[in-house]
């Protein structure tokens, strides 16, 4: 594996305010809006905008008492950018809807417009898929429920998807096709399709992690999912047919579990170059950011990484619990970070 330090991650904004661990943290993909959520039960709202002298500043925009009952462990933003699901460990799923203006053009409080119940236990993650009209959701009751979006915030559970044998730790949608992804403490990961005469179904599973599989994300061309474990590595699973893949790269490095990887855009559309693929960002116990940089192999279907950016202590002595780039344009260079010491913080990688 190639090293080449050729960038470096500056702090952008430190954001406090959480009572307990931050567990899960999610860009709005249409509004400068940063979702956060925590062991506190509490979801946090930052927006972010350039001052009158160009530096980009956070801000708190509310806090919403979710009402769950326990942690909420995860966040996900719908396409559109209007609508926020919680998943809690109180077992049910949030959605979160902001009211219109009032007269004098205050912002809306953010209600509840839905609660979805069924999953038995703890709620771990949560997603919509490309479209926003499906929402994925699992648990520690080894289930990956499908729910089809309807008007007025109603929801339709579409599947009960019971292939996993142990707590399902992440769900990820394919960035364009209803292709749905899911992580578990079983070491593996499944893979769902529709089948448009019946039901969801699980149309093949990817071995090869040698412990649970705590995260997941889609490369921005759908060709390629990332994985992150227990074991310490990230694999890299390349779409060999329809519903065929194969690890065909593990990037390793960090001391402990990875519990979080992100797949951003990186240099694709800036640079002409048609074998870029990316950037992705790790991190997890070891209290390190990882950022590689990811290209077609055009001799081999192996692609190329190279580290870029390694960012020890990004939280002092803590636990990463999640990283992820900001998906807007124009932010696109922007990695957002969560930690057990109750911090989200915001980070800018530039060429050292």
């Amino acid at each position: 594996m190639d090293e080449d330090f050729s960038h470096s991650l500056q702090k952008v904004a430190e954001l406090g305010g959480h009572e307990e661990e931050v567990w899960h943290i999610a860009w709005n993909p249409a509004k400068s809006l940063l979702a956060s959520c925590s062991s506190d039960k509490s979801v946090r709202l930052f927006t972010y905008n350039h001052d009158g002298e160009g530096t980009l500043k956070f801000s708190l925009a509310t806090s919403i008492p979710t009402g769950h009952l326990k942690t909420v462990r995860s966040v996900a933003w719908s396409p559109s950018g209007s609508t926020l699901a919680t998943a809690s460990f109180d077992s049910n799923i949030g959605i979160w809807e902001q009211e219109q203006p009032d007269e004098d053009g205050h912002s809306g409080e953010w209600e509840c417009a839905s609660l979805l119940e069924g999953h038995e236990t703890e709620c771990k993650s949560v997603a919509y898929s490309s479209t926003g009209t499906l929402l994925a959701s699992c648990s520690r009751d080894k289930t990956v429920w499908v729910w089809e979006v309807q008007p007025d915030s109603d929801f339709e559970c579409m599947g009960v998807l019971m292939e996993h044998t142990q707590d399902v730790k992440c769900v990820a949608w394919h960035p364009t096709e209803e292709i749905l992804a899911s992580g578990s403490y079983d070491d593996t990961i499944k893979i769902y399709v529709d089948d448009p005469q019946d039901d969801w179904f699980c149309c093949t599973t990817l071995t090869g992690h040698e412990s649970t599989v705590w995260a997941l994300g889609w490369s921005p061309n759908g060709k390629y999912l990332a994985s992150s474990s227990d074991d310490k590595t990230v694999r890299i699973w390349k779409r060999v047919g329809e519903y065929e893949f194969k690890c065909v790269l593990v990037l390793e490095g960090h001391d402990r579990s990875v519990y979080s990887v992100s797949w951003g855009v990186g240099n694709i559309g800036q640079e002409a170059d048609p074998l870029n693929l990316g950037r992705i960002a790790s991190a997890g116990g070891d209290g390190i950011i990882r950022v590689w940089d990811l290209h077609e192999n055009p001799s081999s279907d192996k692609p190329t990484a190279k580290l870029v950016a390694r960012l020890p202590s990004a939280h002092g002595t803590y636990d990463i619990n999640t990283v992820v780039w900001c998906p807007r344009k124009g932010y696109q260079d922007l990695l957002a970070t969560s930690g057990d010491d109750g911090m989200v913080k915001i980070w800018k990688i530039q060429a050292s």
